[in-house]
């Protein structure tokens, strides 16, 4: 890397990191009375509207790796993960705050980089990056993202409301995000045993699955379809530790069982041939992986398809039952697989 491209954070001072990234605040929005510059943001909350907020935490080496990560995509799937979350609750994302814990190997261009990213996905959801703090760490990045939403009281969708009958739907695709990652992992595998700084990695035949490890979508398209149509889940949950887990939290809350049919989980051909290329079950992918951000949620029959008529992307994968306090997925083949909730 040229010398003119790595500027060192202690050279600048962190005063002067945070004015140089104050125009990397995403989409200007109207309720922010205050954004970065002050103690703390202000947002103006309309009367009978709840706020919804949630955080994430990312760890360089736990949550991310940087040596197939580039920065500009960690920090677009930074705020996908946080703004997800109050997609969940069919809430309207308004603003969020970084906060970074930032060692010294970080260049002023590289934690640059990670903002553009930031800036990019704050427009494409439009949200307003409004604050946060930045600070020194001695090993690893560290990344804490907070992001607050807005929605009137009666629209608000918890993990709790399923009914006995509903039928389970989920969007998109799922085990990509993981298929993505293993061949990630195999690549820098075969980086390290070559131990060659002229490697390529072979990622274009697998573009599919590495854009939904590196730079997921949250499900902002099926929020703006349930604020324009009659059609309300009893429960919603956005699928981030796999599909056995985050449907296990929507059980659980409801106080019933559920049941899936395994054939009927959309799964993505490129997903698929990953997983036979490893030599691995692809249902685990989709069960097991997490990262697809995609929105798991629960709805009555009659509805179904009442929502297919203003959005396709769904797939209706089993029912909510009283009958039993577990969970089952119906192989198929005459053969069912159960978890404890």
């Amino acid at each position: 890397m040229d010398t003119n491209d790595f500027q060192q954070i202690k050279d600048l001072g962190f005063s002067s990191l945070i004015e140089k990234f104050k125009n990397y605040t995403g989409e200007k929005r109207e309720e922010i009375e205050q954004g970065i510059g002050d103690d703390a943001s202000l947002y103006k909350e309309k009367e009978g509207n709840l706020t919804a907020a949630s955080s994430e935490i990312f760890l360089e080496g736990i949550h991310f790796d940087v040596t197939y990560t580039p920065l500009h995509h960690l920090g677009y799937k930074l705020v996908t993960a946080a703004v997800s979350d109050v997609y969940a609750m069919n809430s309207k994302p308004v603003q969020i705050l970084v906060s970074l814990a930032i060692p010294n190997k970080y260049s002023v261009q590289m934690i640059e980089q990670l903002y553009k990213g930031i800036d990019r996905a704050c427009t494409d959801y439009q949200i307003q990056l409004s604050g946060g703090d930045t600070t020194a760490s001695h090993q690893i990045l560290a990344i804490s993202v907070t992001v607050l939403g807005t929605s009137p009281k009666e629209n608000i969708i918890l993990r709790n409301g399923a009914h006995h009958e509903d039928v389970i739907c989920v969007t998109g695709d799922l085990g990509s995000a993981i298929a993505g990652l293993r061949i990630l992992m195999r690549e820098k595998k075969e980086w390290q045993q070559q131990e060659s700084e002229q490697f390529q990695p072979e990622l274009e035949p697998y573009e599919f699955v590495v854009q939904r490890q590196l730079v997921p979508k949250a499900r902002n398209d099926f929020a703006d379809v349930l604020s324009k149509t009659d059609v309300k889940p009893s429960s919603l949950i956005d699928l981030t530790q796999g599909l056995i887990a985050d449907l296990k939290e929507i059980a659980k809350s409801s106080g019933l069982g559920a049941e899936i049919y395994s054939p009927a989980v959309p799964i993505a051909l490129e997903t698929r041939n990953v997983a036979d290329e490893m030599k691995e079950d692809v249902d685990k992918y989709a069960f097991y992986g997490g990262e697809d951000y995609e929105m798991l949620f629960t709805l009555r029959e009659p509805q179904v398809e009442k929502l297919k008529a203003d959005f396709e992307d769904f797939s209706v994968i089993g029912k909510m039952s009283n009958e039993y306090n577990e969970l089952r997925i119906n192989t198929g083949e005459d053969r069912t697989i159960q978890f404890d909730l």
